[in-house]
C-alpha cells in the first residue's frame, strides 16, 4: 500500500486518486489518461506525467502525441500555475469505510500520515501481523536508536561548541562560547578513574549543493539568527526526499556559517532565510558540524582523515520489500555503522559501488554517524525505491579491524519487526501553559483584532488554513491564503499568517485541523460572521520581503514569527531524558534573564551526537524550555537554571514548546 496516495500500485507507476469531479481534458496525461502528476512540458507543447514520460523515453525518442524527435533532457517542469491547479483538484480519502473526508490532492499524504483513522488502523493491523511477538514496551521505530545497545558511556568534561569557529577543518573545543550555557558537558567526580579527558569535536565543511531546478527548495527547516538568543543559524530538520536529504551531508543541529561566500553568522533570521531561498543551480554552504565527544586529539583526527573519501551511492529497489544484500556491523572502539559484507547476487553487490568496511554516514538524509545497524535497517526497509547512501571509505582497513559487539543487522532480509509503516502513538494533548512574565517580542508583536462582516448565506469565507492541535508541532489555526473569491478578501482585514482565535464566539485555539474546518464551514452559512484573530506584525520595516513563490510546499509562517505569540497559545509537551551516571545530557542552552536584555526564553542551541538527548530524537534545536521537572524556567537566569539541570543525576523532565523552523 502506497503511503502517499493510500492505494495499491506498482512502484514505478503513478499514484492513484479518487477524484470528486470530472477533470478537464487539458489536465489529463495522454500516456496514462489520468490527471497529470509532476507535469512535464515538451518543446513541442505537450504535457505528460513525469514518470509516464520518463518510462516512455527509455524506449522511444519521440513525443507520444506528434512523434517529433524528443529527448527527456529537453523537457522541463510545467508552470507553477499548472502545478497548483492540479494540486488543488479535490479527491476522496481512499479509506471510505472509516473516513469520508475530501481534500485537495496535495493534502492527501499529510491527511493519511497525520489525520486519517482508516490509514492509522491499517498501519496498526499491518504492524501486528508483521510483528506478532513484539514487546509491549517497545517504542515506535522513530526512537530505534534509544532502544538499541548504546555506545560505551564516555565521561563529560569537554566544553561547548564554538559556532563561529570556521578556521580549522577539525576543532577540539576546550573553551566555552561566551553566553553559551552548557549543562551537557560537566566534569564529574568519578572522572579520576576514567580515560583521558574528552573534548567535543566539531568540523567546518564546505558543501556544494546542486539543483536541476534552480528554484527548487533545499528542503530543510532553520532556526536562529542574531535577533534571537540562538545567534547562529541552525538546521532544525531535514525533510525527507529533499535536495538536502539526497545529498546526505547536512544534518539537524548543523550550524550554517556561510552561503555562497556570504557570512550569515551575524544576520537576522529573515536575512538568512532570504539568502538560503535565493535560486540558483549551485549553492555553496559552509557548515559547522559536531562530531561528538572524542578521546583523540584534533591532530590525530585530522591525520586519520587525510586518506578518507566520501562517496555517494544510490540503490534503486523495485519495491519496498526487495533486499539490498548488505550486512551492517558496529565496532567496539568507534561509533557508527560499517559494512561487513555484500551478499553475492544482491542489489548492492550488482551495483558495485559500496565496499566492505565502508562507514555509513547517512541513508536518505538520516544522520547515522552515531547510529546503529537497527536504525539503518529500519530506514532501508521503509524506503519505497531510492536508497541514498553517503559512506566514508578509508583504503587499507582489513576485515579484522571490525569487531562485532553483538549488534549486527542484515538488511538483506525484510525483517518482519520493521517491515511495516511506523505506528505513531498519539500523545495526550497537554493543555498546561507556562506564562512568560513578558512575551518575547523581539522583532515581532501580536495584535488582536475583531472582524465583523455581513455576507450572503451561500457566500464562502474564501480562506485556507493550516495548523491544528493534531499537527506535529501542535500549532494554533492560522490562515495560509485568502482567496480572491470570498467575502474576507473583499473585506481586507484578515490576512495570510493571521492566527484565528474564534468564529461567532466558538473558540478555535484548542481544535484540531478538521474540527476547525468544520467550525468555520458551519458558521460561514450565516448572514453575519464575527472573527477574532491575532495578527503578527514585524517591528522591522527593513527586513527583506519573503513572499516569494512557493514551490511544492504549502505556505507557513517563519519560525521567528511564532515567538511573538502570547503564552496562552503555546502548547507544551514533556520530554523525559534518561542517562547513565557518567554521561552528559547532551544539549546546550542559551537565553534566560540578563540585566541588559531582560527576560529571554531558554532555547536549545546544540544537541551532541551520541548523547541521551541525541538518541531520544524528540528534543530539537530551537525548542524553548519552559520548565524543568515542573518548575517554571520563566524569569530565571542561566546561573539559576544550570544547577537545577546538573542536580538531575539519571532522569530529567523538560517541558518544551516546539515551533517549526522556517522552510528553505
Amino acid at each position: 500500500l502506497c503511503c502517499e496516495c493510500g492505494q495499491f500500485h506498482l512502484l514505478l507507476d503513478n499514484h492513484l486518486y479518487n477524484f470528486q469531479d470530472e477533470v478537464d481534458d487539458e489536465l489529463i496525461c495522454h500516456i496514462c489518461l489520468q490527471p497529470l502528476l509532476q507535469p512535464m512540458d515538451t518543446p513541442c507543447g505537450h504535457t505528460y506525467c513525469f514518470k509516464c514520460l520518463e518510462n516512455f523515453m527509455q524506449e522511444y525518442n519521440f513525443c507520444p502525441m506528434d512523434r517529433k524527435k524528443l529527448s527527456f533532457q529537453q523537457c522541463h517542469k510545467s508552470s507553477l500555475l499548472v502545478r497548483n491547479l492540479l494540486d488543488k483538484l479535490i479527491v476522496f480519502c481512499p479509506f471510505k469505510a472509516e473516513c469520508q473526508q475530501t481534500m485537495q490532492r496535495c493534502e492527501l499524504e499529510a491527511h493519511l500520515q497525520n489525520r486519517c483513522p482508516g490509514f492509522k488502523k491499517y498501519k496498526s493491523e499491518l504492524q501486528r501481523k508483521k510483528n506478532p511477538i513484539s514487546k509491549g514496551k517497545e517504542d515506535p521505530p522513530t526512537k530505534v536508536e534509544a532502544n538499541t545497545p548504546k555506545d560505551p558511556e564516555v565521561p563529560s568534561g569537554g566544553s561547548s561548541l564554538v559556532a563561529e569557529s570556521s578556521g580549522a577543518a577539525v576543532v577540539s573545543l576546550g573553551t566555552a562560547e561566551p553566553g553559551l550555557v552548557n549543562p551537557a558537558f560537566e566534569e564529574t567526580e568519578e572522572g579520576e578513574n576514567l580515560p583521558q579527558r574528552t573534548s567535543l569535536v566539531a568540523e567546518t565543511t564546505t558543501i556544494e549543493i546542486h539543483r536541476e531546478d534552480p528554484e527548487e527548495e533545499l528542503g530543510m527547516r532553520i532556526v536562529g539568527g542574531k535577533d534571537t538568543p540562538l545567534g547562529n543559524i541552525v538546521v532544525q530538520e531535514v525533510l525527507r526526499d529533499s535536495v538536502i536529504a539526497a545529498d546526505g551531508r547536512i544534518a539537524p543541529g548543523d550550524h550554517i556559517l556561510e552561503v555562497n561566500g556570504v557570512n550569515i553568522s551575524s544576520v537576522t533570521h529573515c536575512q538568512a532565510v532570504s539568502f538560503l531561498r535565493h535560486p540558483g543551480p549551485v549553492l555553496h554552504l559552509m557548515v559547522l558540524q559536531e562530531k561528538g565527544f572524542s578521546n583523540k586529539t584534533a591532530q590525530q583526527d585530522s591525520t586519520s582523515a587525510t586518506n578518507r573519501e566520501v562517496i555517494h551511492v544510490t540503490l534503486i529497489k523495485r519495491d519496498r520489500s526487495e533486499p539490498l544484500g548488505i550486512k551492517l556491523i558496529r565496532k567496539t572502539d568507534e561509533a557508527g555503522i560499517f559494512i561487513l559484507d555484500l551478499l553475492e547476487g544482491g542489489l548492492a553487490a550488482k551495483n558495485g559501488k559500496l565496499s566492505r568496511n565502508d562507514r555509513v554516514l547517512s541513508i536518505n538524509g538520516q544522520d547515522l554517524r552515531q547510529g546503529t545497524p537497527e536504525a539503518a535497517a529500519q530506514i532501508i526497509q521503509t524506503t519505497e525505491s531510492r536508497v541514498n547512501f553517503v559512506v566514508l571509505r578509508q583504503p587499507g582497513i582489513q576485515l579484522s579491524d571490525l569487531a562485532e559487539d553483538g549488534s549486527t543487522s542484515n538488511s538483506s532480509s525484510s525483517s518482519s519487526s520493521n517491515g511495516g509503516s511506523p505506528v505513531h502513538h498519539r500523545r495526550r494533548l497537554d493543555q498546561n501553559h507556562y506564562r512568560r512574565k513578558s512575551n518575547y517580542q523581539k522583532g515581532y508583536i501580536s495584535h488582536e483584532k475583531t472582524v465583523a462582516i455581513k455576507k450572503e448565506p451561500k457566500e464562502s469565507l474564501g480562506i485556507t488554513i493550516g495548523g491544528g492541535r493534531d499537527n506535529k508541532n501542535k500549532l494554533p489555526i492560522y490562515v495560509t491564503s485568502v482567496q480572491p473569491i470570498g467575502c474576507l478578501f473583499r473585506d481586507g482585514r484578515i490576512k495570510r499568517g493571521d492566527v484565528l482565535l474564534s468564529i461567532n464566539g466558538i473558540d478555535l485555539t484548542h481544535l484540531n485541523y478538521y474540527e476547525a474546518v468544520s467550525a468555520l464551514k458551519s458558521n460561514a452559512a450565516s448572514h453575519s460572521v464575527v472573527l477574532k484573530a491575532l495578527e503578527i506584525l514585524s517591528l522591522n520595516s527593513t527586513e527583506p520581503s519573503l513572499d516569494i513563490k512557493e514551490q511544492g510546499f504549502s505556505w507557513s509562517p517563519l519560525w521567528i514569527t511564532w515567538l511573538g505569540l502570547p503564552s496562552y497559545l503555546h502548547c507544551c509537551q514533556d520530554i523525559v531524558l534518561s542517562k547513565g551516571n557518567l554521561e552528559s545530557w547532551g544539549f546546550s542552552i542559551v537565553g534566560g534573564f540578563e540585566e541588559s536584555k531582560g527576560n529571554q526564553p531558554f532555547f536549545i542551541k546544540t544537541i551532541v551526537p551520541g548523547t541521551p538527548a541525541f538518541r531520544d530524537r524528540k528534543l530539537k534545536c530551537g525548542d524553548e524550555i519552559v520548565a524543568v521537572n515542573g518548575v517554571p524556567a520563566i524569569g530565571m537566569s542561566n546561573s539559576e537554571l544550570i544547577p537545577m539541570l546538573k542536580e538531575q543525576r539519571n532522569k530529567v523532565t523538560l517541558t518544551v514548546v516546539s515551533w517549526p523552523g522556517s522552510l528553505v
